[in-house]
């Protein structure tokens, strides 16, 4: 089954704290990568209500359906492969869940035919190896907005959360409540 579990930490930033990190981490030597991703969900939020979330995430030309949902320590994601054309079906309302993906949305009792497209969200990353973890900064352009974000991938979570809490304490940058992306654009579409 193509699933993963991912463990990982976020903060949004301010922009003075993202450049910061940018800087110290030389980020300019990584690679740029530029990501979009499309959410899916019912309009009377039946992930949103399980804690899961469903997107296709397009980038470097390639397609990949991905439901995300809470699993102890960390997010279970199951993946699907999309073509162009399958996504843009999607997005036009045509959408056609691969197997895996099905199967979990049924196992949560959301009804599939009730998912709709709710929108798009750019991203700009740059991601490097830091401690045996992976720290990603992202810039998100949603909407009307605009924000700054720090990633931590890790293999465990008490690794993760070390590293994380030494960055956050080293750099004096504020703890926040940082909702994933999905939320953040279904709030910002409420906010209007």
């Amino acid at each position: 089954m193509p699933q993963e579990v991912e463990i990982e930490f976020k903060n949004l930033l301010t922009k003075a704290e993202f450049d910061t990190l940018y800087t110290i981490l030389k980020m300019e030597k990584e690679p740029e990568i530029q990501q979009v991703n499309h959410y899916f969900e019912t309009k009377d939020f039946q992930l949103k209500q399980h804690g899961a979330a469903l997107r296709i995430r397009e980038k470097n030309g390639e397609y990949q359906s991905t439901l995300k949902q809470p699993y102890e320590d960390g997010l279970l994601e199951t993946h699907d492969t999309l073509t162009a054309e399958q996504a843009n079906a999607w997005i036009q309302g045509e959408i056609t869940l691969g197997p895996e993906i099905r199967k979990q949305i049924q196992e949560l009792g959301v009804c599939t035919e009730e998912l709709a497209y709710g929108g798009r969200l750019k991203t700009i990353r740059r991601e490097t190896a830091y401690y045996d973890t992976t720290v990603v900064l992202d810039r998100s352009e949603y909407g009307d907005t605009v924000d700054y974000e720090l990633e931590l991938e890790a293999n465990t979570f008490a690794h993760g959360q070390s590293v994380f809490q030494s960055i956050l304490v080293d750099y004096d940058i504020t703890k926040r409540k940082t909702p994933n992306k999905i939320q953040r654009f279904y709030d910002s579409l409420e906010n209007r």
